[in-house]
């Protein structure tokens, strides 16, 4: 491992790359602890700290909701605006055909989801500064103004610098930041853990059976990313002039899991934003019933974040994956599954199949998801937000960068970390 890595810092190409994300790190997580000015960041911490799902949302972010820093809302909004996008996509004929017409398609859907994310961070921004009025020193229009807008431009910059990473840096940037954000709060909470201990809210066995939960749950992670199910795939022999192409066997991977973490990504962060306009009616009836009933931690809730996964993880496979367009590149080159004809009958094979997977790592998702309640209930250790989401985007994340590296090493005939 470690002379692996030795390699990559060998490759000038590759050291660059690295040396520009581990940068980009450096300035969100500096970002992270620059305070917004006009705010009680002890009382914040307060209000922060009486809600689970600002409790998650805070690891998410690397402290910097808890903090109130400028980059308080992290890539929240971006989130949000990219699942709007792709719902319209689907919805909207004129962005169905952007999406069909190539990289320049491409550029303008997602200069639509720039402008939609400052739209959504400010309108969220406003909503979670009048739901925290509280924490202000001078509370005033004014300064609910200048306060928004201050972490919309904070969301903004992080938007840009996510976009930064994945087109000059290694991996995927908006996940990088999100996998940044939740490394950076294990240290506090072992620290967490060990006072726990030390007072004697927990014991030693609580803490053997989260880390045995924790190994299981990593190991099982990997397992589910890394599932394939391989369909064989046969080419008939073409003749071009004197040479003779195809006539091989191959087999065409479906992965178990082909959204990876993207759809826990989505449903967090959509079942964020009915919190964030809560707290514009604090102090109302309906504030009350949506806290108490579904609320985070709740059964509706659970129930509703677990169905949203579910449903997430399909849409996202569909948008990635079309069997009709499989089938055709298939039929394309000669191909065929044996027992099948080209091109219907293939694509609808293609599509159980991949339904069938599909389920399996949608409710593996889910479970892991939600997995922190009973943990919460087996070990008796409080404040558990490092929970499965987080391990499941940590794991994700690192399986994907890793595996950008890899294909890296490999074309200049260096040993990967993987053997």
């Amino acid at each position: 491992m470690l002379g692996s890595l030795l390699s990559a810092l060998k490759a000038s190409e590759l050291r660059t790359k690295l040396l520009y994300t581990l940068g980009m790190i450096f300035i969100f997580r500096l970002g992270a602890h620059v305070p917004v000015p006009g705010v009680n960041s002890e009382r914040f911490a307060e209000l922060v700290s009486s809600g689970a799902i600002f409790g998650f949302f805070d690891v998410i972010s690397g402290g910097a909701l808890k903090n109130f820093s400028i980059f308080a809302m992290s890539i929240t909004p971006y989130i949000n605006a990219s699942i709007i996008m792709q719902l319209l996509t689907v919805v909207i004929p004129h962005l169905e055909r952007l999406a069909k017409e190539g990289d320049e398609g491409r550029k303008k859907i997602t200069q639509y989801t720039r402008y939609l994310t400052v739209v959504l961070a400010f309108v969220q921004g406003l909503g979670m500064v009048i739901g925290v009025g509280g924490a202000l020193q001078n509370p005033s229009p004014v300064t609910y103004l200048m306060t928004a807008i201050t972490i919309t431009a904070g969301t903004t910059f992080l938007m840009w610098t996510g976009e930064q990473i994945t087109e000059k840096g290694i991996g995927n940037g908006i996940s990088l930041l999100i996998f940044a954000g939740i490394v950076s709060r294990v240290p506090e909470g072992l620290i967490r853990i060990i006072e726990y201990l030390n007072v004697g809210t927990i014991n030693i066995l609580s803490i053997v059976l989260l880390v045995i939960i924790g190994g299981l749950v990593i190991a099982g992670v990997v397992m589910v990313q890394e599932g394939q199910r391989r369909i064989p795939v046969q080419y008939a022999k073409r003749v071009v002039g004197r040479r003779v192409y195809g006539g091989q066997t191959t087999h065409l991977p479906l992965r178990v899991n082909q959204a990876g973490v993207i759809p826990v990504i989505f449903a967090s962060s959509l079942l964020m934003f009915p919190e964030t306009l809560v707290q514009w009616f604090s102090n109302s009836a309906f504030s009350a019933f949506y806290v108490r009933w579904l609320g985070w931690g709740t059964v509706a809730h659970t129930i509703i974040y677990a169905l949203l996964i579910i449903g997430f993880t399909y849409f996202y496979t569909a948008v990635i994956m079309n069997p009709a367009d499989v089938a055709d590149n298939i039929k394309k080159y000669g191909g065929f599954i044996p027992g099948l004809r080209p091109g219907r009958p293939t694509a609808e094979y293609i599509s159980r199949v991949m339904n069938k997977i599909t389920l399996f790592g949608a409710v593996f998702l889910a479970f892991v998801a939600i997995l922190p309640n009973f943990v919460l209930l087996a070990t008796n250790i409080p404040n558990i937000y490092f929970g499965g989401t987080a391990l499941l985007i940590v794991v994700g994340v690192a399986l994907d960068t890793m595996k950008q590296v890899e294909s890296h090493m490999l074309m200049r005939s260096y040993q990967g970390f993987i053997k």
